[in-house]
């Protein structure tokens, strides 16, 4: 049996008569529907509303869907096979995006990953590598992290989820079906997020799980972002930054000077050319933005992802 949890959290639209029309159909296709609806001054927040709806179902397995997507007919059967094989995996799926004009860069990318990237490529901007409204998990899952961060509107609660589940060793997998349409529109909630608290916590991920074992290790982008990533590392981690590397003849055989630090003399980092580049490296380019130029540096260090680089661009 199906199970449709819903809880609606102060909701100030139509959703709660939208909601109503759709128990009578959906119970005599024979699914279970609890509701719950909570009117307070202010909404909690999506951390929070998930978590009730969580806590209120009864099923075995999560299937999680936004109010503002849609999922194809057979998502749930095909998800549900694969996470009986892996019940301690967040599952995804390949998505189609409405309008397909919108965010073409990152649908390819999400689409694309091979099984290792999903669990390599989790520093980068986009987020998680399995998009949020496509997670479908065992129950023992969700209890294992402890839920979604209520922190309230600005928290990127689908993220912080993601990464603690990963501490914990949990998996990542995809159904390489399309399963679900994601739909893209100014009012969704993830714009609510400023992207310094992203970047933040992305950092404090990557210092914590990648940089804390690395002895040494080069920037590779001698640019805006290499050189803001430097500023944001940990005092301990700025340290073991023994070059930026770069392309860009300009740069190559100086240095870059961190003139806002307080220590004296001020830390001075040398910029070397990508050749000359001593692995392991943090890469701050963004893909896909130089024709292939950069794949095609990069691939020719013949380097292993995971081992001697990570992506966080």
């Amino acid at each position: 049996m199906v199970e449709v949890s819903l809880f609606l959290d102060s909701c100030t639209d139509a959703s709660e008569t939208v909601v109503q029309q759709w128990i009578p159909p959906l119970q005599r296709k024979g699914c279970c529907v609890t509701l719950t609806t909570e009117h307070n001054s202010s909404p909690r927040g999506v951390g929070y509303a998930k978590n009730r709806a969580v806590e209120q179902s009864r099923g075995e397995f999560l299937c999680f869907l936004d109010a503002d997507d849609v999922m194809m007919p057979t998502r749930i059967r095909k998800q549900y096979e694969l996470a009986c094989k892996a019940s301690n995996a967040i599952v995804g799926c390949r998505f189609v995006r409405d309008p397909p004009e919108s965010t073409v860069r990152f649908t390819r990318w999400a689409n694309t990953l091979t099984q290792e990237q999903l669990q390599l490529q989790v520093f980068m901007s986009h987020g998680p590598t399995v998009i949020m409204p496509t997670w479908f998990c065992h129950r023992r899952v969700f209890d294992h992290v402890g839920g979604f961060s209520e922190e309230g509107a600005g928290t990127p609660e689908d993220l912080i989820f993601f990464f603690h589940h990963l501490r914990l060793r949990g998996k990542v997998l995809r159904h390489d079906d399309e399963l679900l349409v994601y739909r893209y529109h100014p009012q969704a909630t993830t714009f609510s997020i400023d992207e310094q608290t992203i970047w933040d916590l992305r950092m404090k991920e990557l210092e914590a799980r990648v940089l804390c074992s690395w002895e040494a290790f080069t920037i590779w982008n001698a640019g805006k972002q290499g050189r803001k990533f430097y500023r944001s590392l940990s005092k301990e981690a700025q340290r073991k930054v023994v070059a930026f590397c770069d392309v860009d003849a300009k740069k190559i055989n100086s240095f870059y000077t961190y003139e806002e630090s307080l220590e004296r003399p001020k830390p001075k980092v040398p910029i070397v050319h990508f050749t000359e580049a001593r692995p392991p490296l943090v890469i701050c380019m963004k893909l896909e933005l130089t024709g292939g130029k950069f794949e095609e540096n990069l691939a020719s260090l013949k380097l292993e992802e995971g081992k001697d680089y990570h992506l966080f661009n």
